[in-house]
């Protein structure tokens, strides 16, 4: 089974920034997935380079795509492009409001 590009990020949709009740994609900390052969290729970003949360990010979303049919490895390359406030959201900005945040 072919596992798309799309069904990856949604299922990267359900994976919560460890700091916030927010998923990683709504924080806008996801920049990229690519699936190859059964590779989900996940670029992410981090809120600050020293960001405290990185390991736990990347143990949440390895653990989340190897549960999805044909998805047999993640590849995790980290982002150097400059996270702000922007990219969150929406409903991000709307789910940080209700948690009192932002």
């Amino acid at each position: 089974m072919t596992t798309s590009a799309a069904a990856v990020e949604g299922a990267l949709a359900e994976v919560l920034d460890p700091e916030y009740p927010v998923s990683l994609v709504d924080m806008g900390l996801v920049r990229g997935v690519e699936v190859v052969d059964g590779t989900a290729r996940v670029t992410l970003s981090y809120c600050s380079l020293g960001c405290p949360c990185i390991q736990l990010i990347e143990q949440d979303v390895r653990e989340r795509l190897t549960q999805m049919e044909g998805i047999d490895r993640v590849e995790l390359v980290e982002s150097y492009d400059h996270w702000t406030r922007e990219r969150i959201s929406p409903r991000g900005l709307v789910q940080l409001r209700t948690a009192g945040v932002g």
